[in-house]
């Protein structure tokens, strides 16, 4: 599996649309998760957040919040933004445009929220501006990708991974999903301890 934790100036150029970081003269980080809602794994999310007085943003599956709405209503809830992760985590590599836009379209039944991120980052440049101009959404990319998802490496590298590359304005990227359980179990506490220690704080997407 091939990906960069921290994302390269020349991907942030050919997506020039997108939103890859919130600058700011401010120590402040921006965590995503995506994937869920889930029942268990979410909520541990939410009460690590809470410790901190952390917002955070989720970019929600429209199947999940349909199965898991006490937990999406929790997000809601307790401060945090919502942003749409289609309805069954599309590849738009892989999928026509036609089914990529109803899928993000049957999420947003959902989730109401104008904020888009694409499964896997992948999103052709045609789709770009079709999600920008006609649903009206802004693409959110992320800065630092923590590699939760991957079982091949451990949950201290997971950590280092996001310790490493953050700085004020980045976004970074976890998933509240069972692959990604060990690493996040492990790295998301820390990090939010690190980080705070450091004075930083911890804010919402809000565009």
């Amino acid at each position: 599996m091939r990906y960069a934790t921290k994302t390269p100036w020349w991907l942030k150029k050919l997506y020039p649309s997108c939103i890859w970081e919130m600058p700011s003269d401010e120590k402040k980080i921006y965590l995503s998760f995506d994937d869920g809602p889930h029942p268990q794994i979410t909520p541990f999310v939410l009460d690590e957040l809470k410790k901190f007085d952390a917002k955070a943003t989720f970019f929600c599956l429209g199947k999940n919040v349909a199965n898991y709405g006490d937990t999406f209503r929790r997000i809601l809830n307790e401060g945090h933004a919502i942003g749409n992760h289609t309805f069954h985590h599309k590849n738009g590599w892989k999928t026509n445009d036609r089914e990529y836009f109803q899928d993000i379209a049957a999420a947003k039944k959902y989730i109401d929220s104008a904020l888009f991120r694409p499964p896997y980052g992948k999103i052709t440049p045609w789709q770009v501006r079709n999600v920008k101009k006609n649903l009206q959404m802004h693409i959110v990319m992320w800065s630092v990708l923590s590699a939760d998802f991957d079982a091949k490496i451990n949950p201290e590298t997971c950590l280092q991974n996001t310790l490493l590359a953050a700085k004020p304005g980045s976004i970074i990227v976890f998933h509240d999903s069972e692959k990604a359980w060990t690493n996040l179990a492990y790295a998301l506490p820390r990090v939010l301890t690190h980080f705070s220690e450091e004075g930083y704080r911890f804010d919402k997407i809000n565009l």
